[in-house]
């Protein structure tokens, strides 16, 4: 089964910026449909972007696009996310697991994978 371990999340000021990373295990990374998903306090998770195995696209939820970049490196088994221009509506705990695109939405596949221990972000003045 594959394992996902996200690190690089922190305090951060509106506007400000961060880098998320994700160290895949259990499986190559360019197998899988891998996606961002975030969790707030009382919300339900929400599916950030992911990047297709099969077409090699990078997809985005609106509330992140033009702010959020995704990208993997295939070498070392990593997939990132850019955060730019932060908002206080962006704090939450970070995920990344496999994912698929059904109607436009990124939906978390946990057929072959769990979720990670997540990291936290906050942005907060």
């Amino acid at each position: 089964q594959l394992q996902f371990v996200e690190s690089g999340g922190g305090l951060v000021q509106p506007g400000g910026s961060l880098r998320l990373s994700c160290a895949v295990s259990g499986g190559a990374s360019d197998d899988f449909t891998i996606g961002w998903f975030r969790k707030a306090p009382g919300k339900a998770y929400e599916g950030l972007s992911c990047i297709s195995h099969r077409d090699g696209h990078t997809y985005y939820t609106d509330s992140v696009k033009g702010r959020f970049t995704m990208s993997k490196d295939n070498a070392e088994n990593t997939v990132y996310l850019q955060m730019n221009s932060l908002k206080p509506e962006d704090t939450a705990v970070y995920y990344c697991t496999t994912a698929v695109l059904a109607a436009g939405a990124i939906l978390p596949l946990l057929n072959f994978a769990s979720w990670g221990p997540g990291t936290q972000v906050t942005v907060s003045s």
